[in-house]
């Protein structure tokens, strides 16, 4: 397929004496480190998925005056911008021909907390976790806590609408975005927040950007208000297409909840205001103990009766993996028998004694319903942080299998809900199967939305064919249960590809046009969520990278 974009067409082969001008301009107009240099370009090609496109350059700024001059610079050259954060993305949203914005380095800190309101004013390339230490001596954190919090960015998480183990308590990152500093496809600066009344009257009369962008999400979301409601999922964990179903009412609007999960294709986020929530007092963990897929799962919807904080699955390869590693073996001494599968219950409390009476509670319900053969429980913090050290070791552990064939991510965010794991999981293994291959599977049980990454060998052109015809029959068996393809994850280019089959021609016309709306030159990370590369396309590994002379 080629490059939907003439933006990121040109980006692609930009010619060297132009790149070497948008460096030079960069330089002069702002603070921040320009790299355009072969070494950085090839460090920035890629992130955590299983793509690869080379950058114009990267750019690390140190303030939002220099985000606004970088959008500007690139526009002027009809080159597109990709904000980065940790480079943690599992489905391409950062990969692009563009000039890459990384605010790791330098526009990473809180700028301001409100302990009695709960809130913080932060940077995008801040660290979830060191957020969370930032404002513990308030008895506060983030509660976005994907697996990869101790790097991954709050920008990044905005970007993804990231979610993690404890959502099932504290939903998703949409969910504690307050407010958002943005840099306007155009360079214009502004704040995104709750606006009603007279002031939102004003927002729709402004003749500018701002108010184009105000009046184009409140019509699209009307005009397409009962596709929206038949088309997206009726699940916890929906972070797929753009979010037309916040602004279908008549009331105030707060275009934060656009830009969260957008995947920086509608603007650049310098700056924002979070919900921060109380630190639990207490905290007790259980371990499931299983040898049965399906019987893991059953489990789940019993399990969260009992209002649990978390319910965290790894499997059976996970489980073999992480034994034949001697860095990680130690991990399975508290183990009884040999498990297959394992589910990690964590439950919150004021006190130990309510912590450790849920525990009972839950134990002795397994026991009843014959679910798992052993459970074993801890209120020790330093036991409840090693035994839980297997499951957050899951995706390393994951791709720690021999040879070629890996445990990829292409399928391996979607969600359903809890009730539907069993013959979900029942009818993914059979597509599985029927391909001749196997899949590590972890993931967030409580939430229906599991992890399962099908072995491939990207290196053969068999295995690429498998992978797409994987893809293809997980994206319909999806549809078929109502579930959302991507669940935490983001669409990027993986899941990017199947945003018109997920939710239907009329509301990827809708999505087009509200991406037109915000970036009508295309210079916003183009190709993400909608008007993707195909999955065959931009590979890091494939037979042409493999057979490549060097």
């Amino acid at each position: 397929m080629p490059l939907l974009y003439e933006t990121t067409r040109k980006a692609a082969h930009l010619a060297p004496r132009e790149a070497r001008e948008i460096a030079a301009e960069l330089r002069a107009q702002t603070s921040g480190d320009v790299r355009f240099d072969d070494y950085d370009r090839l460090m920035y090609a890629t992130d955590a998925s299983i793509f690869s496109m080379t950058p114009v350059g990267v750019f690390l700024p140190r303030s939002a005056d220099d985000v606004e001059a970088a959008v500007r610079i690139a526009g002027a050259h009809g080159v597109p911008v990709t904000p980065r954060g940790a480079g943690t993305a599992l489905a391409g949203q950062t990969a692009n021909h563009s000039i890459v914005i990384d605010f790791s380095k330098f526009m990473n800190s809180v700028v301001a907390v409100s302990p009695e309101e709960r809130w913080a004013r932060v940077q995008p390339g801040i660290v979830n976790n060191d957020l969370s230490r930032a404002v513990a001596t308030h008895g506060l954190m983030y509660a976005p806590d994907p697996v990869t919090s101790n790097r991954a960015t709050v920008g990044g998480g905005i970007g993804n609408n990231s979610c993690g183990p404890h959502s099932v308590i504290y939903g998703k990152t949409l969910d504690h975005i307050l407010e958002v500093d943005v840099v306007l496809s155009d360079g214009t600066r502004t704040r995104f927040a709750p606006v009603g009344g007279e002031a939102l009257e004003d927002r729709f009369s402004q003749d500018d950007l701002e108010g184009r962008l105000y009046r184009e999400v409140r019509r699209l979301a009307h005009e397409h208000r009962e596709e929206v409601q038949r088309r997206f999922p009726k699940i916890l964990r929906r972070v797929g297409g753009y979010n037309l179903d916040d602004f279908g009412g008549d009331g105030p609007m707060n275009l934060t909840r656009a830009v969260v999960g957008s995947e920086g294709t509608l603007t650049v986020v310098t700056e924002a205001k979070v919900n921060l929530v109380p630190t639990p007092a207490h905290k007790g963990l259980g371990v499931v103990h299983f040898n049965g897929l399906i019987e893991c799962m059953e489990a789940a919807v019993p399990i969260l009766e009992h209002g649990p904080s978390a319910v965290e699955m790894i499997g059976r390869m996970v489980l073999k993996n992480c034994a034949e590693n001697p860095g990680y073996r130690h991990l399975m001494d508290f183990l009884e028998g040999d498990p297959t599968e394992l589910l990690f219950v964590e439950f919150y409390g004021d006190t130990e004694a309510e912590v450790r009476s849920k525990l009972d509670a839950l134990k002795a319900d397994l026991d009843h319903r014959n679910l798992g053969y052993a459970t074993l429980t801890t209120f020790n913090p330093a036991l409840h942080r090693r035994w839980y050290s297997l499951r957050e070791a899951g995706l390393g552990l994951a791709m720690a299998l021999k040879g070629d064939a890996k445990p990829l991510p292409y399928v391996e965010d979607t969600a359903v809900s809890p009730e539907q794991l069993p013959e979900y999981v029942r009818r993914f293994e059979e597509i599985i199967e029927r391909h001749g291959t196997t899949a590590a599977y972890y993931g967030h049980a409580s939430t229906g939305c599991m992890h399962i990454r099908p072995v491939v060998n990207l290196k053969t052109y068999e295995g690429v064919d498998k992978m797409v015809s994987i893809a293809e029959e997980i994206s319909s068996l999806v549809l078929e249960f109502g579930g959302s393809l991507s669940g935490e994850h983001g669409d990027g280019i993986v899941r990017g590809a199947f945003t018109e089959k997920m939710f239907g021609s009329e509301l990827y016309g809708a999505f087009k046009e509200l991406k037109a709306a915000f970036d009508p030159d295309g210079t916003m990370n183009p190709g993400k969520i909608i008007e993707t590369p195909g999955l065959r396309e931009n590979l890091r590994i494939s037979p042409e990278t493999t057979n490549m002379d060097v």
